[in-house]
């Protein structure tokens, strides 16, 4: 066994053992860790700037050292100080293994960025948005009539536009009557009046007609990915839509391993808040630049989170909500100033509004899709699963709604599955297997074309191909359930038992061989066993949690299915049916809603009545914990087999018929040992 160091790279979850003196830009090119770099490792081109991470990670079993990298050093140094590196940064090219390290990859040091795929849908939003633009002609000052320039503003407020009370900070105070002189006392101001408020605040003013807009920020902030909505507060447009990784992940790539980073290394939390906000800020400066407006346009965000990134966003420890009875610091919405959380990237008088929690572990994310897809107003019976790392489910009709929360883990975003990756360029999404050769044939992101079809090569000529993503995962499980390489438990077969020898053995097991250009230094991606074993935890947990509800509604089928968030929008119907994620229902009656959470985000920005509407409902909807029903794991157990083991999936026998091959050829010791995990999960 190896005593070398372990170093673990984020968001991609690779890892290895490295001799001490390695270069982390080094170890980055043999795990195929996607880290940039053009100056070949001289320390000129900045490009694989890193992130380490320090301290206690249970997640991956390690603790990292104040000394885990080589020390500071003079190229580092001499970078920094004709360009400057982030606090905390480091140069891969410089910075050498000294011990076990956790490293994250920031956005901009990857070559080949992540496609954020939560992208806006169509929705038609009743405009009543909280702050909103008013053109004033304000009485000039008179020596007879001694009031304050604001006085007057708020007597013009009041007499044009009806609005009784106005307030102002003292930032907002300092350019007030500058700006009224030079609009010669006609002035455009943006006033925000909350649903709860008794006085409107000014938020901004400018002189004369004001016609650049006003602009909003809808932020669906995920434990995976954050991904922002820039929306114009007068017309309800989105004019841009973008996204990154959460750099949270480096501190654990779950919630809970979030939760036990807090909870073993002191001042934890305040380590991923800070992060969090930080990336808050780059992305608003980024969409701002690519909508071309000015970033102190955005006078408003509306924030969509679960209850541990909404703690984390807050600036609150999260420690309660990683043990029972996993206690809220506070479930009811929260409106503050952005500057308060440290949101400095936009108009320094913006607004946040968080809208409410449901309960410990079923958050604002959740209500924001109960907001969205509107389950209470359903007559037939609807089952809302919106997929993620942390997946969130409701079910309901007009009688009653129930929500709980799964423990899905990352794997169906392509973390923890040995050549997964997250959705960028050159990553495999698509995937059939024919069932009679056992060939695949794939597409990537980045190309429309198959792999077998002309311009393919073409397409991918500057990503490659180069991992398989969360969509592109599932599929293939499925793909091999169908085509007969894979048995109800799992197994993958050997290249005797399913006729094709892209089944290679690995170990004691085997794996599926979908793309190999190791011969031309390119990746190997396999389906390996212990992928499938990861899959099939993710979707048990994700079964489970339907059925717990499925159960408290008493209740063997649901009329119908919407699959929510980026993964939802993305696999095929069908290949959630035959993996068994989700329970039996017709075909047809399974849809996207594509990411219902940013959509309610949006709505909430977007119109004030909604606030109010979403913070009464979350009190009807009735919580169900997993964590302590007993039936969960019953379901969790059952739900191990591709589709099911007890379910019969009627509706998906008329469209699909699934081979019954058994490859468990009197159960070697590493099947064995499947069978014992699986029991204790």
């Amino acid at each position: 066994m190896t005593t070398d160091p372990l170093v673990v790279f984020t968001p991609s979850g690779k890892r290895g053992h490295f001799p001490i003196g390695t270069p982390i830009l080094t170890a980055a090119r043999q795990l195929g860790v996607d880290l940039d770099s053009v100056c070949g490792g001289r320390g000129i081109c900045s490009k694989c700037q890193i992130t380490p991470s320090y301290g206690e990670f249970p997640k991956h079993g390690v603790t990292v050292s104040e000394d885990a990298l080589s020390e500071w050093n003079a190229v580092e140094q001499r970078y920094d100080d004709k360009r400057g590196l982030k606090p905390g940064r480091r140069l891969g090219c410089q910075a050498s293994v000294q011990g076990d390290v956790v490293i994250d990859v920031p956005p901009e040091s990857q070559v080949h960025r992540q496609v954020v795929r939560k992208a806006a849908a169509a929705r038609a939003i009743t405009m009543d948005p909280a702050t909103r633009l008013y053109f004033v002609v304000v009485e000039e000052p008179d020596m007879h009539s001694p009031t304050g320039d604001l006085e007057r503003l708020e007597r013009a407020l009041r007499e044009q536009w009806k609005i009784d009370a106005i307030t102002a900070d003292l930032s907002l105070m300092s350019k007030l009557q500058p700006v009224l002189r030079k609009g010669k006392w006609e002035v455009t101001v943006a006033v925000h009046k909350g649903h709860k408020d008794n006085v409107a605040r000014i938020v901004e003013i400018w002189p004369g007609l004001h016609e650049h807009g006003l602009y909003g920020l809808a932020i669906d902030l995920g434990s995976t990915t954050i991904a922002a909505h820039l929306t114009d507060l007068e017309t309800g447009e989105v004019k841009a839509s973008s996204g990154l990784m959460n750099p949270q992940i480096r501190f654990g790539e779950d919630l809970m391993s979030r939760v036990s980073y807090a909870m073993m290394n002191p001042g934890g939390d305040k380590e991923m808040t800070k992060a969090v906000r930080e990336a808050i800020n780059d992305l608003t400066t980024s969409i701002a630049d690519e909508a071309g407006i000015d970033a102190a346009l955005i006078v408003e965000t509306v924030f969509v989170c679960n209850p541990v990134m909404h703690h984390l966003l807050l600036g609150l420890d999260p420690v309660e909500l990683g043990q029972a009875p996993f206690a809220l610091a506070t479930s009811e919405s929260m409106s503050l100033p952005a500057r308060e959380m440290e949101l400095t990237n936009m108009n320094p008088r913006a607004l946040v509004y968080i809208l409410p929690c449901i309960a410990g572990h079923v958050g604002a994310d959740c209500a924001a899709v109960a907001l969205s897809e509107e389950p209470g107003k359903s007559e037939d019976l609807v089952l809302i699963v919106d997929v993620g790392t942390n997946a969130e489910i409701l079910l309901g009709n007009t009688h009653r709604v129930l929500a709980c929360s799964s423990p899905t883990g990352p794997a169906f975003e392509g973390a923890q599955i040995s050549s997964g990756q997250r959705a960028a360029p050159g990553a495999i999404e698509r995937i059939e297997i024919d069932p009679v050769t056992k060939e695949p044939r794939f597409r990537v992101i980045g190309s429309e074309n198959w792999s077998d079809e002309d311009g393919f090569d073409q397409d991918i000529a500057t990503t490659g191909i180069t991992g398989i993503c969360g969509s592109g995962i599932i599929e293939a499980v499925a793909e091999m359930r169908i085509a007969g390489l894979l048995d109800e438990s799992g197994l993958i077969g050997s290249a005797e038992q399913t006729g094709t020898p892209r089944c290679v053995p690995e170990g004691r097991t085997n794996s599926y061989l979908i793309h190999d250009a190791s011969a031309e230094g390119g990746p190997r991606i396999t389906v390996t066993q212990g992928d499938i074993r990861a899959i099939q935890l993710a979707k048990s947990a994700l079964y489970a949690g339907a059925r717990l509800l499925m159960d408290e509604m008493e209740v063997d089928r649901v009329d119908r299915v919407v699959l929510a968030g980026a993964f939802g929008a993305h696999i095929s119907t069908k290949h959630a049916m035959v993996l068994g994620m989700i329970p039996d229902a017709p075909l047809d009656k399974v849809s996207s809603a594509g990411n219902a959470a940013g959509t309610g985000a949006r709505i909430a920005l977007c119109n004030i009545g909604s606030r109010a509407e979403i913070e009464r409902v979350v009190r009807e909807i009735t919580k169900v914990e997993t964590a302590i029903e007993p039936k969960f794991q019953d379901h969790f157990v059952a739900a191990n087999a591709i589709p099911h083991k007890t379910d019969p999936f009627p509706e998906l026998a008329q469209v699909v018929t699934l081979p019954a091959p058994s490859f468990n050829t009197g159960g070697g010791d590493d099947e064995k040992s499947g069978r014992r995990r699986r029991r204790r999960s």
